[in-house]
C-alpha cells in the first residue's frame, strides 16, 4: 500500500493517539489535529495542528498547506457521555467539516463510528444490521454515517469504521476498567458490579488504533465496515482477566447492581471485512 498523506481529527483523544501511531508506523505522512497541542501526548513524527474544528465557519483547508488524499475524523466531544445535548447540537458542525473536505478534493473520508448506533441488538453486528439508537451519542453517530454516505460519498470515497467495547490505555478511559484502577486508587477491596453475564466484543485500543489505520487507508473500499475482534465475551470474564493481568487487590461485587434491561445479552462485531483488510496490510 502506497504511503499516504492524512490528516486525522481527534489526534489527542483516547483512541486518537493511537491511530496516529499505527499511521506513522505504516509509512503515512500524519497531520495530527487537537484542540490544544499544549495537551496533546503525541508521537512527535506527526505534524501538530492546533484547531477547533467545530467552531462556525471553520475552514477545513486550513489544516495543511497541502491537500491530504485521507481524513480520519476521530473528533468528538462528550463520547463517554451518552445524553450530552453536546451530540446533537455539534452534528451539523461535524457533517460541514466533512462535506468540506470533499469538496475541498479530499480522496478519502473514514468517519469513526460505534455499536451505539444500533441499539439494542443480539448477536452479530454487519453493515446491513438494522439501526435503532437510543441515546444521543447512538443518534447523532448514526444521523452522521447516514448523510455521509447519501450525499458525502457522492463525492469522494467514504468509509464508517464502527467501534465496539474499547479498553487498554485505561488511565485514558472511561471504562468500567478505569473505575477499578481508581478504586484500587482509592484503596477499595470491593467493587460492586452486575452479574456480568452480557458479552461483548472487547478490543484493545491499540489494536484497535492499527485496524482504523488499515481500514481508513484501504484504496477503494468503502462502507460500513466493523473494526472489532468477532469474538464475544462475557463482562465477568474480561473484568476478572483484567484484575489478574493487573495483579489488582479488589474483588467484584456480583449483584450488588442490576443488570440493565436495555442492554443485550450478547452483541459484537461481524469482523469478516476487517480481518481481509488486516491479512492484506500484513502481507504488503
Amino acid at each position: 500500500m502506497a504511503a499516504k498523506n492524512v490528516i486525522v481529527t481527534g489526534a489527542g483523544g483516547y483512541v486518537g493517539r493511537h491511530v496516529v501511531v499505527a499511521l506513522l508506523d505504516a509509512g503515512h505522512r500524519v497531520t495530527a489535529v487537537v484542540r490544544s497541542a499544549a495537551r496533546a501526548d503525541l508521537d512527535p513524527r506527526a505534524e501538530i495542528v492546533e484547531a477547533d474544528i467545530l467552531a462556525p465557519g471553520f475552514n477545513v483547508t486550513s489544516l495543511a498547506a497541502e491537500r491530504p488524499e485521507v481524513l480520519v475524523h476521530l473528533a468528538w466531544t462528550d463520547g463517554f457521555v451518552h445524553n450530552a445535548p453536546s451530540h446533537m447540537l455539534n452534528l451539523s458542525a461535524h457533517y460541514a467539516l466533512l462535506d468540506g473536505a470533499a469538496d475541498w478534493g479530499v480522496e478519502r473520508i473514514a468517519g469513526l463510528g460505534t455499536m451505539h448506533e444500533i441499539g439494542y441488538w443480539e448477536g452479530a453486528i454487519d453493515a446491513d444490521t438494522p439501526t435503532n439508537p437510543s441515546t444521543l451519542y447512538g443518534i447523532s453517530k448514526d444521523a452522521l454515517r447516514r448523510a455521509l454516505f447519501a450525499t458525502v460519498a457522492k463525492k469522494t470515497e467514504v468509509a464508517w469504521l464502527r467501534c465496539y467495547y474499547i479498553f487498554g490505555d485505561d488511565r485514558r478511559n472511561h471504562s468500567i476498567f478505569t473505575r477499578l484502577l481508581e478504586a484500587v486508587d482509592a484503596g477499595k477491596s470491593v467493587f460492586p458490579f452486575t452479574t456480568g453475564k452480557n458479552r461483548y466484543d472487547f478490543i484493545d485500543v491499540a489494536e484497535l488504533g492499527r485496524q482504523i489505520a488499515v481500514a481508513a487507508t484501504a484504496e477503494g473500499v468503502t462502507g460500513t465496515i466493523n473494526c472489532s475482534t468477532g469474538n464475544p465475551v462475557s463482562l465477568a470474564d474480561q473484568v476478572e482477566a483484567f484484575i489478574r493481568d493487573n495483579d489488582l487487590p479488589i474483588e467484584l461485587e456480583y449483584g450488588a447492581f442490576p443488570d440493565r434491561p436495555y442492554d443485550s445479552p450478547g452483541v459484537w462485531g461481524d469482523a469478516t471485512r476487517i480481518r481481509e483488510l488486516m491479512a492484506v496490510a500484513s502481507e504488503a
